[in-house]
């Protein structure tokens, strides 16, 4: 139901509230045939606004699914997970799994556990408290050492510079300079 539909609604019910409360026994059948109006037309209103079936269960989770009339909100697909549920507590063994079935084990492992090799140089500069990564990550180590020697031709150079060889693990290639801890300069 949109915005307009429900302000629409409303107005039409607050009028039959009113039609309500001005009724008496002695009422004209031009007042009733007036209510018979508006009772109508908020009828045509709810059903333009109705878009779904009407529920078959007290479910929120499946309230036009199938029904189970013993069941206390009348559905019978939560009502048969219930029933499940009580059996394997009765029987003493583990509740009924909801995920996938275990993995079966191959000759030579699932793909996923298999990781991707990546091969890249990641270029890092020190920064008086820790190595952090100063450039983008190359694929090529050539460029990777070009890099890192026109960093440390620049302006402002770090203490120190490393590039760091990744291959689904990570080995330290070469250190330029010497990282020396620096303590943060005390506040003000």
């Amino acid at each position: 139901m949109n915005h307009a539909q429900s302000t629409a609604l409303g107005r039409a019910l607050r009028l039959l509230g009113e039609h309500g409360e001005a009724l008496t026994a002695d009422s004209p059948d031009a007042k009733l045939h007036e209510v018979r109006a508006d009772l109508r037309r908020a009828l045509d209103l709810l059903e333009e606004s109705v878009t779904t079936a009407a529920p078959s269960t007290r479910c929120p989770e499946h309230p036009t699914g199938p029904v189970d009339s013993s069941a206390p909100d009348l559905c019978l697909l939560c009502e048969t997970r219930r029933r499940a549920a009580r059996r394997a507590a009765y029987d003493g063994g583990p509740l009924p799994r909801s995920g996938p079935a275990e993995p079966v084990q191959t000759r030579y492992g699932l793909r996923g556990d298999r990781p991707q090799p990546q091969q890249r140089w990641l270029p890092e500069a020190w920064n008086g408290q820790a190595w952090q990564l100063c450039g983008t990550p190359r694929r090529d180590r050539r460029e990777a050492e070009l890099y890192l020697a026109a960093q440390r031709r620049g302006p402002r150079p770090a203490p120190a510079y490393r590039l760091v060889h990744e291959f689904t693990d990570y080995e330290v290639l070469r250190v330029w300079g010497t990282p020396a801890r620096a303590d943060a300069e005390p506040l003000p």
